[in-house]
């Protein structure tokens, strides 16, 4: 036995080496010829335009990202206009939860109206009915069937129909055509159903009482034993009966640091800190938190300056390279979107510290780290997978139908997404592959 163990420990002293030199060829090959590839395809690519690093031309192929870069300074300067005004409210008032709700839902509304202009009416149309039905089906036996139907029809129609035209309502309204904003309305309500579905779920199961530990929690819990409160702690504890408010419902809906892209935080989180103000963060860890961001976006004005995976990727010239180009040129798209999505959703989420809500971390692990889907899927767009956990997943069943539920939950993944038949053959694909994962999993947790 004690030789074994001694083999087992030389194995491991002589298995990190080799693991370091490994990387270190495998990026060095992966740069090289990436470089050599963007500079031999440069001519014939589409969207790179002139930059600003050391002459080169910059990759801005990706409307998303082009976009949010385009519009950072505005976008800048008007979230640190609603943070100063929220938090001096805050602190020269004395604001509450049904104090601050107000103020973010005028703040909001405002945000809402230069985004969709008069579609911030649809938004309001929507929302308004479906607090009522909540409230009247919350303790009947009808009721998770009424919150899916009434938010997956919503779901559908609004791409169905693009948003709507208000000439389909008379011909006298259709002058708000002309005033429809500057951000499409039906896609940022895709964001705006999983609130709806999350304030739903959460005043539904306050009213049958919370099955919440919070001692038992706090026991393994290393923020909770600190003399802190974490998120699960936030999402899991039901809040008083009167935070459950039309006011406090539509600010959660609309709130503006959170409502182009996320992160996906519960009502209960939210609530609470509409009440009691994030502190898990303090000043200088959403400093450290801004810095990183600098520092994450220095890097990718880095990599779409030397390296044009998603020009390559859009000018369709990947199918004229080889096998072991076509696998480099893929593996950098698929960390220039790691990239672009983690800058995204951290800014907002930076934003939402600053005013004192946290949201969950959408991008918690590199991309390079998840080696298998499990864990893949749990750490890209990590809010959004423990939404579907809470409010899907666990109500189907959990793990006792495990393989029959990843079918639905990754159907409406699909669907939410947009109504093409390509993710839904991209989802169901995923599941073809999960399902073998889950099973050799099972079976090797069965002989441990």
């Amino acid at each position: 036995m004690k030789s074994d163990s001694k083999s087992t420990v030389s194995w491991k002293r002589r298995e990190l080496p080799l693991l370091v030199l490994y990387a270190l060829v495998f990026y060095a090959v992966i740069i090289r010829r990436s470089l050599q590839l963007s500079h031999d395809y440069s001519l014939n690519l589409y969207g790179l335009r002139p930059g600003w690093i050391a002459h080169r031309l910059n990759d801005v192929s990706d409307a998303q990202w082009r976009n949010f870069r385009g519009n950072l300074p505005v976008l800048t300067v008007v979230f640190g206009i609603f943070a100063f005004v929220a938090n001096s409210s805050r602190a020269l008032f004395h604001l509450k939860a049904r104090g601050m709700s107000n103020v973010w839902l005028l703040i909001s509304l405002a945000y809402l109206l230069y985004l969709h202009g008069a579609c911030t009416v649809f938004v309001l149309s929507i929302a308004s009915p479906y607090f009522l039905l909540v409230k009247i089906f919350a303790k009947t036996k009808y009721f998770s069937l009424m919150l899916w139907t009434f938010s997956v029809f919503f779901l559908i129609c609004n791409r169905v129909y693009e948003g709507y035209s208000f000439s389909m309502f008379g011909q006298h309204w259709m002058f708000l055509d002309n005033f429809r904003g500057v951000f499409r309305w039906q896609i940022c309500f895709n964001f705006v159903i999983l609130r709806m579905v999350s304030f739903g779920y959460d005043y539904c199961w306050a009213c049958q009482g919370s099955g919440f530990d919070q001692k038992r929690h706090a026991e393994y819990c290393r923020i909770c034993k600190s003399g802190k409160t974490c998120y699960q702690t936030l999402q899991e504890r039901s809040v008083p009966s009167n935070k459950y408010s039309f006011g406090i419902y539509l600010s959660y809906l609309i709130y503006a640091p959170l409502y182009i892209s996320g992160p996906i935080t519960s009502f209960n989180a939210f609530a609470s800190q509409l009440e009691t103000p994030q502190k898990n963060y303090v000043l200088k860890d959403v400093v450290l938190y801004g810095l990183r961001w600098i520092f994450s976006l220095l890097l990718m004005e880095l990599m779409i300056h030397f390296f044009y995976y998603n020009a390559f990727a859009n000018s369709g010239l990947w199918k004229q390279l080889s096998a072991m180009d076509v696998f480099i040129i893929g593996y950098g798209v698929l960390n220039f979107m790691w990239l672009k999505f983690f800058l995204i959703w951290r800014y907002f989420r930076l934003w939402s510290l600053i005013c004192g809500v946290e949201a969950p971390e959408n991008m918690p692990k590199c991309v390079n780290n998840c080696y298998n889907l499990e864990s893949f899927w749990k750490s890209w767009h990590a809010s959004f997978n423990k939404w579907l956990v809470r409010y899907m997943y666990i109500p189907l069943g959990g793990s006792q139908r495990k393989i029959l539920n990843i079918w639905v939950v990754f159907t409406f993944v699909a669907l939410w997404h947009d109504l093409e038949w390509k993710l839904l053959s991209w989802a169901w694909l995923t599941c073809l592959f999960y399902v073998p994962e889950l099973v050799l999993k099972s079976v090797a947790n069965a002989f441990q």
